[in-house]
């Protein structure tokens, strides 16, 4: 594993909801929902996001957006043309009215509009984003960003549509691992190229002494790992790889792994019925007295209050731009 893998690991597609869009300039559909991932792709036509502060971002046919909420984006064609429709909530979508699309509008399963014959057809996915392993990730994407046509899985956005519109045994587990995969798939291509504006341990893992490290703490986050211990699996001296490695991640080793050792524990805190003396072990701390006082310490709480819901979503992110 390294620090790309478990963060998208942490994302994880669990009833993911899609929709496919045909319609006539001009239109434009207002995303005004809790979700806070969505992708978007044109699959024929054009259009533009508009989000809620700064320009339109063209989208051509092909391209995929990543839209990183909660916030308010709109997709229209033209950029400036009037509301058509508005999706207010995971399942609500409704008209410039205010009120919920008629039947008429529903052309099939999970898809919406006035023709199939539509020169504009928008593929939409999005799900929700729970835990703080996967709050870490979409903390390093920025509100919007395209990935062009000729960079993208162009078979996947096929393999989607087709599933989109048929209803078969098992549909919502394959929708959701091809959401994961072209999300996957999307970002990784992203952080290579040249406009984007990769977090640090993006960019570290290139590096061949910290990204050594990296991959070393994020596949044992259990070992009792020192500056010594990682440098030796390094291959160079304690100095350099506590130099080399602050200069790259902006923290020192050991800062780090703490950091990442607590956004594990948070998650297992809520998410499992494990006692925080297992949760301790399986995190790198030999007993729950230990790891209680380091938790509390980093994220402000104490595990036991962190896992009764004290701990806000909005408290201490573990991340590092």
């Amino acid at each position: 594993m390294d620090a790309l893998s478990d963060l998208l690991d942490g994302v994880r597609a669990r009833g993911a909801l899609f929709s496919r869009s045909l319609m006539e300039p001009p239109w434009s559909v207002c995303f005004d929902h809790s979700l806070p991932l969505s992708l978007i792709t044109m699959v024929r036509g054009r259009s533009w996001i508009v989000p809620e502060h700064g320009d339109p971002v063209a989208l051509a046919p092909g391209d995929i957006a990543v839209l990183r909420g909660p916030a308010v984006h709109t997709v229209a064609h033209p950029a400036d043309a009037a509301a058509t429709g508005a999706v207010l909530s995971g399942t609500g979508c409704v008209g410039p009215d205010g009120l919920e699309l008629d039947e008429d509008v529903v052309l099939g399963l999970r898809t919406y509009g006035h023709s199939l014959d539509a020169p504009d057809l928008m593929l939409c996915g999005s799900y929700d984003v729970t835990g703080e392993v996967g709050r870490r990730l979409l903390s390093a994407l920025p509100g919007v960003l395209v990935v062009p046509a000729d960079a993208c899985h162009d078979p996947l956005t096929q393999m989607i549509l087709n599933e989109v519109d048929c209803q078969v045994p098992g549909q919502q587990v394959v929708l959701d691992r091809l959401l994961d995969l072209a999300l996957v798939s999307t970002l990784r291509t992203w952080f290579d190229r040249p406009e984007a504006d990769p977090p640090a341990w993006y960019t570290a893992l290139g590096d061949p002494v910290v990204g050594t490290a990296l991959r070393a703490v994020h596949n044992r986050p259990d070992a009792a790992w020192t500056v010594s211990g990682l440098a030796e699996v390094c291959g160079v001296s304690r100095a350099t790889l506590a130099r080399d490695f602050a200069a790259l991640m902006g923290v020192p080793p050991m800062a780090y792994l703490a950091e990442w050792r607590m956004t594990l524990a948070a998650d297992l805190l809520r998410d499992t019925e494990e006692t925080v003396g297992a949760i301790a072990r399986r995190v790198g701390y030999a007993d729950a007295f230990a790891f209680s006082a380091a938790f509390k310490r980093v994220r402000g709480v104490s595990p036991t209050g962190h896992r009764r819901g004290g701990a806000s979503a909005g408290q201490v992110e573990a991340a590092h731009a």
